[in-house]
């Protein structure tokens, strides 16, 4: 066979083994991607994003706005836990634009399984659902109450049956208790094996009450005794809950948007219960979308996959992108074409920007600068 031949040959067959091994090794990464992002203000599968209903009593209805332009939340599509990408895939990723390569681990970690993340992602959202009515509600200085709620009850764990998602804790051992880390601190008092005893207001009693916009009344309390058990790998006493503080609202307000998970969409969130709850319009008509968890106190926190949401709202038409201050430099190194990136530390913040660009007072704006 002729050297040339040969060599071409060869040089195939390795072009083709490269493919073939691209193509089958499986590499510990996964992909995150521009996710769908939906406008607070409007309409999701045929319902409204929020939804600000009157509640009965002697509060009075609350006063509702219209509302025109876009404060639209942002989410990041990610590949799913069990999906390992392929080395040709990864270098792909790597490559693309639209696209962040990122260790499988980051996204799921080792010690969670699948089901774990998706949990806590889901109670994330709840959280920060509450967070923005919170914040919007005092923003408006508007009355709110809050208590303490059992947030989930693992399954299997001491509690499982005695207490509930939902639940309001009053006092544990006799000791009233008003902040959700009051709850842990009482049970660790005791040995494991030792019985704590919870007063409580069922979960059903709770959401009676705040549909008349109520504060769960003491009268339906109840006592829980729970039997403690051991802390994997301490000897310490737990009961398997997570504890929230959960609020009472004036009136109701109902977020409906499936299949969302984290508490990164908490400022729009907020913004949009303002908007409707208030005479001005405040994007005055403009395409703003954003990201970034809040407080109860109104204080806007960073978020994973800034790359991919400023990308995904500059595709879906927004000009205007509220950026965490945290996140902000690394938003500002890939800032898509015709997005301007606002840096954002509150609700304060928020609603100056909002302001400043429903005025066309944008050279005003504080935008993000890369590094």
């Amino acid at each position: 066979m002729p050297r040339r031949t040969a060599t071409l040959l060869a040089s195939t067959l390795l072009l083709i083994a490269m493919l073939c091994a691209g193509v089958l090794i499986k590499v510990p990464y996964a992909e995150m991607s521009p996710g769908p992002t939906v406008n607070t203000l409007g309409v999701h599968d045929g319902d409204p994003v929020l939804n600000i209903k009157d509640k009965p009593g002697d509060k009075g209805e609350p006063k509702k706005y219209d509302t025109s332009g876009h404060l639209n939340m942002t989410t990041v599509r990610v590949t799913g836990s069990e999906y390992h990408m392929t080395l040709l895939g990864a270098l792909s990723g790597w490559v693309s634009d639209d696209s962040l390569v990122v260790p499988h681990k980051t996204l799921y970690p080792e010690d969670k399984s699948a089901e774990e993340v998706d949990q806590e992602n889901a109670e994330e959202f709840t959280a920060s659902q509450e967070s923005a009515k919170v914040a919007a509600l005092k923003e408006l200085d508007l009355p709110v109450s809050s208590y303490v709620a059992v947030g989930s009850v693992e399954k299997g764990a001491p509690a499982h049956k005695r207490l509930h998602a939902g639940d309001a804790i009053t006092a544990v051992d006799g000791k009233p208790v008003s902040q959700p880390e009051q709850v842990g601190l009482v049970v660790r008092m005791h040995k494991p094996g030792e019985k704590v005893s919870f007063t409580v207001i069922p979960a059903a009693e709770v959401k009676a009450a705040q549909k008349e916009g109520k504060k769960p009344s003491s009268k339906d309390e109840e006592k829980v005794t729970v039997r403690t058990g051991k802390t994997k790998g301490k000897n310490t006493a737990r009961v398997g809950i997570t504890t929230m503080l959960s609020h009472t609202f004036p009136f109701e307000i109902d977020i409906k948007l499936a299949d969302i998970g984290g508490p990164s969409a908490g400022l729009m969130f907020a913004l949009g219960i303002v908007d409707k709850l208030t005479p001005t319009d405040l994007t005055g008509g403009k395409f703003v979308a954003g990201t970034g968890t809040i407080d109860d106190s109104g204080k806007v926190g960073e978020i994973g996959g800034i790359q991919m949401k400023t990308l995904a709202a500059r595709k879906k038409g927004a000009r205007f992108f509220l950026t965490p201050a945290g996140n902000c430099a690394t938003a500002a190194k890939a800032r898509p074409d015709g997005l301007t990136l606002v840096k954002t530390s509150s609700m304060d913040d928020a609603l100056s920007a909002l302001q400043k660009i429903r005025k066309g007072e944008t050279d005003k704006l504080s935008r993000c600068k890369a590094p």
